[in-house]
């Protein structure tokens, strides 16, 4: 019988093509946008994935993400540093400042102020010198999407104009640039996770970032800090907020913290969210629309099965067969061209991270849309009388 479902099944090769490609749409919109509000919602604490060592982040407790930076005294750092538990407490400067560049152009930039003697906090991969490098004359590590994007240099003509059509030069080690009309050098190239507004990512000591930082009363961003033996970061946590009044968060907390800012204050959940409703709906439609006509043109096969004493939960398991096929193939034909677009545009700005939690879902929508096609379907063999096959 199941046999004779699938011939059944792949009998009618422009419905059975049809079915399949209403559920592989639906498959592939929805990966697609889950996964590209994935990878932008990882955009957002990208900068806390990159600073890997710290077990907790302390800071202003008014602070709601990332970027939402509000200053504490550089005397709270002693602070941190007394709490129990503490092993070690470094700062860590973070802000906005506009870069000169060579040809008088200004990029506004994110720049990262590293403990002087630890260099804690620093880039996860190193393309170009070291993180030692900082510690020279005026020394700034930029990360290699800036360097080859927007701190990039035109080259000039003799007349010292820009070449009409010729590429950007990358920055590099020996170049300079203006930070609040003090020079920089580049003493390094570093690779990073892209930021949310994809501004170019500057590194340097906390010393000398401030100092290129504007004049204010209070510039220390964060406090990084390392659990001692045997303490939880957690209890670490409480700690310090008990002992000092600022707030501290753990690594995945501080991440949560930014996501949950971006998704209850901005439209980018409702957005991904109806283009994702989208796929499911219209996938719906054509594959239950499609299935249901399949199962009338085929009335007369179930027909004949009836007569010859075929019951209905033997027809009701050759109707799921048949969605549970289409299914399949057509979650596989999905997921499999979302994979591959989100390969193609690895390259370029867009954000695009596949997880297994999105693979799940995206199976349990396409598990969701082949039930209410069989659904749909299902009901007129259930009525259907074994004589209409005589008539």
């Amino acid at each position: 019988m199941n046999r004779i479902a699938l011939r059944m099944l792949v009998g009618d090769r422009a419905k059975y093509l049809a079915i399949i490609m209403g559920v592989a749409f639906a498959s592939l919109l929805i990966t697609q946008q889950a996964s590209i509000f994935v990878g932008l919602m990882t955009r957002t604490f990208g900068f806390i994935t990159d600073t890997s060592r710290p077990d907790v982040w302390v800071m202003d407790p008014k602070v709601q993400y990332v970027d939402d930076i509000k200053p504490v005294q550089d005397t709270m750092l002693y602070r941190v540093r007394g709490v129990a538990g503490v092993e070690w407490a470094t700062p860590l400067y973070k802000g906005l400042l506009k870069a000169r560049l060579s040809n008088g152009n200004f990029q506004t930039c994110i720049v990262v102020g590293l403990d002087d003697a630890t260099l804690t906090g620093g880039p996860p991969v190193m393309l170009e010198g070291t993180l030692a490098d900082l510690r020279r004359s005026e020394g700034v590590i930029v990360d290699e999407e800036g360097a080859k994007g927007r701190l990039a240099r035109m080259p000039m003509d003799e007349q010292g104009r820009p070449i009409k059509g010729a590429k950007p030069i990358p920055i590099g080690i020996g170049d300079t640039l203006e930070l609040n009309d003090r020079r920089a050098v580049v003493v390094g190239v570093c690779r990073v996770s892209r930021t949310f507004q994809s501004q170019p990512v500057i590194y340097t000591t906390y010393t000398r970032a401030t100092q290129f930082a504007p004049r204010e009363r209070k510039l220390l961003s964060f406090v990084t800090a390392g659990a001692a033996e045997g303490v939880s970061p957690r209890e670490l946590c409480e700690r310090i907020q008990s002992q000092t009044g600022l707030a501290a968060f753990t690594r995945d907390e501080f991440s949560w913290k930014t996501v949950l800012y971006f998704m209850k204050y901005t439209g980018i959940p409702i957005n991904f969210g109806i283009a994702v409703a989208l796929g499911f709906l219209v996938g719906t439609a054509i594959a239950g629309q499609t299935f249901y006509q399949f199962t009338l043109d085929n009335l007369r096969h179930f027909g004949t099965l009836k007569a010859m004493g075929a019951g209905n939960l033997r027809l009701l398991r050759m109707v799921l067969l048949q969605a549970l096929v289409v299914g399949v193939v057509g979650y596989g034909l999905g997921v499999g061209a979302a994979s591959m677009f989100g390969r193609l545009a690895g390259p370029t700005q867009l954000s695009f991270r596949l997880l297994w939690q999105t693979l799940a879902g995206t199976g349990a929508a396409v598990a969701l849309i082949c039930v209410i096609a069989s659904l749909i379907s299902v009901q007129r063999v259930m009525r259907l009388e074994p004589g209409v096959v005589f008539k």
